[in-house]
């Protein structure tokens, strides 16, 4: 196995840290939780009290102010028991980031230091019923007040619209909610908004029944004449398109990080399995079968690692593009899936019993393929740089 070479010393007792808090107070009741379909919101405040939570916020704003692998570790330790319900990736790498990259001083001073203690939980407002990847095609709406009084010179928005698949959905205090503002303009016609989750006409719908990932709530939520202040936008109007694929390459990478991890925690479970597990006098690791298997899975394993350990340093790097990010999410979210389902094969029916955690595991992987643009939009923005300037644009387009 190569050793991994981007974590220092204190990353390393950071992990320690992390896996000792998610071994006695996560793992003893996940199937709890996962029954429940939601995490207790006292887990929230452990992790903040831990420092779990939101790791690169400044000082300043109540964080630690440390750089972006102390949060990895986090998201790896949590993958690496298959945690799939703490919402902790949602809520700091994309909220948190949102916020501190586009929020004013005072949403800032407002929003972080809740959300690194776990008093506030952040939850991310774009996919919608009918705009998935296609983020151009929200129908959210936020207008103009049109009865603001005369002379009012940044009047409200009133908010009508919906959203679906909302991680986080039941619980959020806090939202990065997508609109248009500008129903004719496009991409340039999308704006963000702060959204307390307190605000009337802010309304959860049911906690949807997902294939996997049980212990995480995911959510619809709807927007009826929500009233939002024109200081609760985040950026300027008309620059949320532009904002959110700022954004993408780093949701894409943490996309990645759990693919890697889950992939070689699912081969490890696999390989202490069939060296016990024993059919026709020998155990299933004897069959050249299973180390073929097992072997090709290894190996596409370890070049998956040390290319997202790569781009994790090109993120830090601020040298992260979208098509490396794209690569990088498609190739172990494929890998992934494969690997929960020849490893699952490997168990036998046992891997089909909810009480095995190959069988979470297979379930949970599906989303992989999907959470931060699907595999196919993967295909079209790698393709696209490919081809630059090589294709005739289509009709239409």
């Amino acid at each position: 196995m190569i050793e991994r070479t981007i974590f220092r010393e204190e990353h390393n007792m950071w992990r320690e840290t992390v896996r000792k808090f998610v071994e006695r107070e996560i793992v003893p009741f996940h199937a709890q939780w996962e029954e429940d379909g939601i995490v207790p919101r006292e887990l929230w405040l452990k992790a903040g009290q831990e420092g779990m939570l939101c790791c690169t916020v400044p000082e300043k704003y109540g964080g630690l102010g440390l750089d972006y692998l102390f949060d990895a570790v986090v998201f790896e330790e949590l993958w690496r028991v298959g945690a799939s319900g703490p919402g902790f990736l949602i809520h700091t790498d994309l909220v948190a980031t949102y916020i501190m990259s586009f929020g004013t001083e005072e949403q800032k001073r407002h929003w972080l230091p809740k959300m690194v203690r776990g008093e506030a939980i952040g939850s991310l407002g774009m996919t919608e019923p009918h705009a998935g990847s296609d983020l151009k095609a929200l129908r959210t709406r936020a207008i103009r007040d049109p009865d603001a009084p005369p002379g009012d010179n940044d009047p409200d928005f009133i908010v009508n619209g919906q959203k679906v698949f909302i991680s986080n959905g039941q619980m959020c205090d806090v939202i990065v909610l997508a609109t248009k503002t500008d129903s004719a303009a496009g991409a340039q016609g999308v704006s963000l908004f702060l959204v307390d989750a307190a605000t009337p006409g802010f309304n959860r719908g049911k906690n949807l029944a997902k294939l996997g990932m049980k212990a995480q709530d995911t959510s619809e939520l709807f927007f009826e004449d929500m009233r939002v202040p024109a200081s609760a936008m985040l950026g300027g109007e008309g620059e949320g398109f532009k904002l959110m694929m700022t954004k993408l390459s780093q949701e894409r990478l943490a996309q990645a990080v759990r693919s890697a991890t889950v992939i070689e925690t699912i081969i490890g479970w696999t390989v202490d399995y069939t060296a016990e597990r024993r059919a026709f006098g020998q155990t299933i690791a004897d069959f050249q079968n299973t180390q073929f298997v097992l072997a090709d899975l290894k190996a596409r394993s370890v070049m998956a690692r040390v290319f997202t350990d790569h781009c994790i340093t090109l993120f830090m790097d601020g040298k992260l593009d979208s098509v490396t990010a794209a690569m990088a999410k498609m190739v172990t979210a494929e890998l992934h899936c494969e690997t929960a389902d020849k490893c699952l094969q490997l168990f036998g029916g046992w891997g089909y019993m909810w009480e095995y955690p190959i069988a979470r595991a297979y379930a949970d992987a599906r989303i992989v393929k999907i959470a931060g643009g699907s595999i196919e939009i993967m295909k079209v923005i790698i393709a696209r740089e490919m081809f630059k300037g090589k294709l005739k644009p289509r009709k239409g387009n």
